[in-house]
Order: C-alpha cells, then sequence, then structure tokens
C-alpha cells in the first residue's frame, strides 16, 4: 500500500451555498485539480442540479474532482422545503437559522471522508466558506489545515475584521455618526448606516462570533483577488490577522467556460 507521501494532496472544498460564492469555489476546484490535486467538492441536491453542467463537465475532463451530495433536511430543521441557497431563503430572520442548519452537513461529511480513506487519498487541506465555522471542528477531528474562503476583497475584509475587533458599534450614538475605520492603510470614514446590513442585523451576533472565533482557528485565507490590486490591504490584513492570505483570483480566469 502506497504511503501518504506516496498520494497526492486532497482538497475538501465547502463553498457556502450561494451564487456568488458557489461559482469561485468551482473554479479553485478546477485550479487545483489542473495541478494534480484530488479535489472533493460538498453539494446538496438542489446546489448540484444548479451547477450540474459544471459538474459533468467536471466528470468528463478526467480532472479529479468529485462533487458529493449530501441531503439537507429542512423540514426537520424549521426551513422551508427545498430551502438549500441563500437565495431561497425568504426573509433575515430565517437566514441565521439556514446559516445553523448547514451545520447539519457536519456528521454526513465526517462520515463520508472517513469511508473513502481506505479508496482516495486521505484529505490534506480544507477550503471552506467563512459562513460554514462548523468545518473547522471537521478539519480538526482530520488533523488537517483548515484555509478560509472569502469571495469579497481584502479591503472589505479588513474593514469588517478591524470594525468587529474594535468594537466600533458600541461607540456609536446613532446610525448616522461617521468614524474611521481602524487599522487601514488610508483613512475611510463611513457612518453604520453604510455598512453592509449582515453586520449588524439583530440576531446575528452570535453567529458571527463563531465565524470570528473559525476564523481565528484557521491556517489562512483564499482570496478571490490579487495582489496588485490591493497590496497595502493584504499586507496589513496578515500584519492584523497574523494569517497568511493567499489572493489567487480572479479565480474565474482558471475556468472561462460557462457554468
Amino acid at each position: 500500500m502506497n504511503g501518504p507521501s506516496d498520494q497526492p494532496p486532497h482538497f475538501v472544498l465547502v463553498p457556502f451555498f450561494a451564487p456568488g460564492h458557489m461559482i469561485p469555489m468551482v473554479d479553485i476546484a478546477h485550479l487545483l485539480a489542473e495541478r494534480g490535486v484530488t479535489v472533493t467538492v460538498v453539494m446538496t441536491p438542489v446546489n448540484a442540479a444548479r451547477i450540474r453542467a459544471a459538474i459533468d463537465r467536471a466528470r468528463a475532463s478526467g480532472l479529479p474532482i468529485r462533487f458529493v451530495e449530501f441531503e439537507l433536511p429542512c423540514a426537520e430543521l424549521g426551513l422551508p422545503e427545498g430551502c438549500e441557497n441563500s437565495d431561497l431563503v425568504p426573509s433575515l430572520d430565517v437566514a441565521v437559522k439556514f446559516l445553523y442548519a448547514l451545520g447539519s452537513l457536519r456528521a454526513p461529511l465526517v462520515d463520508y471522508l472517513r469511508r473513502q480513506r481506505h479508496h482516495h487519498p486521505p484529505p490534506t487541506c480544507m477550503i471552506s466558506d467563512m459562513c460554514h465555522p462548523w468545518t473547522q471542528g471537521v478539519a480538526d477531528e482530520f488533523g488537517i489545515p483548515r484555509l478560509l474562503f472569502h469571495g469579497f476583497s481584502c479591503f472589505a475584509l479588513l474593514c469588517t475584521h478591524n470594525i468587529r475587533k474594535h468594537k466600533v458599534y458600541d461607540t456609536l450614538p446613532d446610525e448616522e455618526t461617521l468614524f474611521v475605520i481602524p487599522g487601514l492603510p488610508h483613512r475611510i470614514e463611513i457612518t453604520r448606516a453604510q455598512a453592509p446590513g449582515f453586520m449588524q442585523h439583530p440576531g446575528w451576533e452570535k453567529f458571527w462570533g463563531e465565524i470570528m472565533a473559525a476564523e481565528g482557528a484557521s491556517y489562512g485565507v483564499v482570496l478571490n483577488s490579487f495582489d496588485e490590486l490591493e497590496p497595502l490591504y493584504v499586507e496589513s490584513y496578515q500584519k492584523t490577522t497574523g494569517k497568511t492570505a493567499w489572493a489567487i483570483g480572479p479565480v474565474c480566469l482558471y475556468n472561462n467556460r460557462d457554468v
């Protein structure tokens, strides 16, 4: 039997189920597979159906990409039947429930990886969306590094991180007061009303705390950006967080066929 050093790396990719998150992750799967990496991409039936053409094309190409589908028991989790993608979530109140429901994929994913380790290379790395903090526990269970995938710019990522780190909102008297985002290479002033709604919607604080904790335990981040676009912000993010940031975008250039 071949030892671990004789086997190719095996990356497990867990995208967040939203169009702007899934498509870049599929592009990353192609990028890795074309370089000899075995790739497993986690899906649910509704989301797999949406990118069926990309899945069929990957299988026909002979690239070592596997798409595995796990059922999301929506009704049991208090979600509308078939509510497996963020654009199917009917309201912000249901959105938090949807995010927590995705954690139910942990058990079937762990079971699948355990069963497959005798037939395929064992997992060596995980890339998961920031909205899946539960995947840090999976990576820890298999003793592999977890990289976060962020679909937005490093500038936006650093702004979000620093606003939360410094608890800026706690010091503001109202929604319209201008404040300077701390710790940025440039002076940027905004109001709380101008900040993304997901940063301040009631009921999201606990989930954001879990995201931040999982980010702190991660090995680093993968960005759909490139160093030349925002070099100061990539550098500043790495200094601020102590995490390595791999800016590998735009990943759409690695797979320029229609998804």
